[in-house]
């Protein structure tokens, strides 16, 4: 996974230096974020957000290349208690143009975990707990998703972000294996 991630990366670079036309912006949206796996079946989708930067890199008329680098909140929710997972995530997108502004897109992605900690929301009191040393810091992930890209600079997008490796650190890694699973809408504008 690693030496695919590389060999996307050394493309990308190699993209970004021959390219002329490359866009930078920003971009926001919300997350529906679960943790699927082994003893996952009580745990209920988060509501969160995303933001980031992002380029876009034609490649051709109907291809371009888009990374980004965005700060995403994931994790789930069970009952009163909120799993709050959040990473640094780079995602490294191809997009094909199947018409006028409208893009199919797919890619690898790598997160850094830059906070874990669960969060009780009681009656009778509220606490927070730091699970450092539970969740592994790196996580990689496949994503899949639509976009639509307006002409005046404004898009959309929709993906989902299928975890491949096991977010669980330590002793528990050895016994269960959980991934993220994130649905995103958003939006977003090239300057």
């Amino acid at each position: 996974m690693k030496k695919y991630f590389l060999a996307v990366l050394a493309i990308g670079t190699f993209a970004i230096s021959q390219a002329q036309d490359v866009q930078f912006g920003a971009k926001g949206g919300f997350n529906f974020a679960k943790i699927n796996g082994d003893e996952t079946d009580n745990i209920d989708t988060r509501t969160s957000f995303h933001v980031g930067a992002v380029a876009e890199i034609p490649l051709s008329e109907q291809f371009s290349f888009q990374p980004e680098v965005l700060y995403s909140s994931q994790g789930g929710k069970q009952d009163d208690l909120k799993l709050k997972l959040d990473y640094i995530n780079v995602p490294l997108m191809a997009k094909y143009y199947v018409a006028d502004g409208l893009s199919l897109e797919a890619g690898p992605q790598i997160g850094f975990l830059v906070n874990d900690e669960v969060s009780y929301d009681g009656d009778e009191f509220d606490a927070d707990l730091d699970l450092d040393g539970s969740y592994s810091s790196v996580d990689f992930g496949l994503n899949f998703g639509l976009g639509y890209k307006f002409d005046s600079g404004l898009f959309l997008n929709g993906r989902y972000n299928w975890g491949l490796s096991n977010i669980l650190d330590g002793d528990l890694s050895d016994d269960y294996d959980q991934n993220n699973g994130v649905f995103q809408v958003g939006a977003g504008f090239f300057f």
